[in-house]
């Protein structure tokens, strides 16, 4: 077994052998860190001896390295001896327990005491079971950058006493809502990178669409879990044909449809069934609107009256500036583009998004629209320059071009 045979493995098993460490010892870091050493061993010892348990023998060798840091810590040798004497035989999991333990590994991941940056980084390290190099590559910072962030991350968490225990149901709640904002948050970089030469990076949206299924089997009655997973799955189907052989973005009204991914559409579909027998929120309906375009068969057929007035009550749930420009852009598909251009301008006048390429982007095409081309071009010029994504600088400069 070689290095990718012990990736698949610890990507999967991850979350369970770092929660059920924690439970053991009552330290998130020393779980963690027991954990690596259990896979840098794997790495070394499984191509001359392959296990016939592989994921037993990382649970095995990652209790055994937690119980020889508890041994070397002078000042907790009597904690050692009581952790030793009551422990399960090495490699064996409670199956009743295994699922609260990977939820309360998230909870952790994602407290409200960890930086966003920190929660993230931990979120796809711990849970998720990614390694620095990878974080890194995909967020295009540097490693040790990644690795300071989780090494704050546990230090932070330490420090504050977290406990490794479900949140009780009403605190579970609340809280909620930042562990799906984390998966957000790794989705969207996945699915519009930030910055970098590639406008998408699947395996980052992968790896959040993963977790997200995760969560949605450990909390099935929380709808805004499968609201989530919904959007998720029904952005993500549309990756075959947002991009050329070349890497190029391929805009919306420009995509092979018949190339979408129709799986992951049912998928989606699927989801966004169960959270709307709850209730739609935020991510319900975003995911409302992503349906609306999974199911026409070209731009000009889809329902833009829906996904107006979609927009408008996720306006009214979870009201932000780039939901008003989504929703600019939706009229003028419903309405025209005059109507729309009011709405930029008023955005512009309140002075939110200002430095972004979006509003800019959005308004360029509305004059153009409009037969206003010289101005077209300077916002579409203006929208290239603000832009840190390569891919969607060109598709922005060829537009300009187009209009001189």
């Amino acid at each position: 077994m070689g290095p990718a045979e012990v990736e698949a493995v610890w990507r999967i098993e991850s979350a369970r052998i770092v929660a059920a460490l924690t439970r053991f010892t009552g330290d998130f870091g020393l779980a963690e860190d027991a954990a690596q050493e259990a896979v840098a061993e794997a790495l070394v010892s499984w191509p001359l001896a392959p296990p016939a348990n592989p994921a037993g023998w990382l649970r095995a060798t990652a209790r055994r390295r937690a119980i020889d840091a508890i041994r070397r810590r002078a000042a907790l040798q009597d904690r050692y001896a009581l952790l030793a004497a009551g422990s399960a035989p090495a490699g064996e999991v409670d199956p009743d327990r295994i699922d609260d333990d990977v939820l309360a590994l998230m909870f952790i991941s994602c407290h409200p005491v960890l930086s966003p940056e920190a929660r993230v980084a931990l979120t796809l390290r711990v849970v998720g079971g990614l390694s620095s190099e990878e974080i890194a590559r995909a967020f295009l910072v540097p490693v040790p950058t990644v690795q300071a962030r989780i090494t704050r991350g546990k230090k932070t968490i330490a420090a504050a006493g977290v406990p490794f225990e479900l949140p009780p149901a009403d605190e579970r709640r609340q809280r909620l809502g930042g562990v799906l904002s984390v998966l957000y948050v790794i989705f969207t970089e996945g699915s519009t990178a930030t910055s970098g030469d590639r406008l998408l990076r699947p395996e980052l949206a992968y790896e959040a669409i993963r977790l997200a299924r995760t969560l949605a089997a450990l909390q099935p009655d929380e709808p805004e879990v499968h609201g989530l997973l919904a959007l998720c799955e029904l952005t993500a189907a549309r990756f075959p044909a947002r991009t050329a052989p070349d890497g190029s973005p391929v805009l919306l009204d420009e995509q092979d449809r018949r190339r979408w991914d129709f799986s992951a559409i049912h998928r989606g579909l699927a989801a966004l069934a169960k959270a709307a027998a709850r209730g739609l929120g935020p991510y319900g309906l975003q995911a409302a609107i992503a349906a609306t375009h999974a199911s026409a068969p070209s731009v000009e057929a889809t329902d833009w009256d829906r996904i107006v007035v979609l927009y408008e009550a996720l306006g009214r749930v979870a009201p932000s500036p780039v939901v008003e420009l989504n929703r600019a852009v939706a009229v003028a598909m419903a309405s025209g583009p005059a109507q729309a251009l009011a709405l930029v301008d008023e955005l512009i006048a309140s002075g939110r998004l200002a430095g972004s390429h979006l509003v800019p982007s959005v308004r360029g095409e509305l004059l153009a629209r409009l037969g206003r081309r010289p101005e077209a071009r300077a916002e579409l010029e203006l929208a290239a320059r603000l832009c840190a994504n390569q891919r969607e600088r060109s598709v922005l400069l060829r537009k300009a071009a187009e209009l001189s």
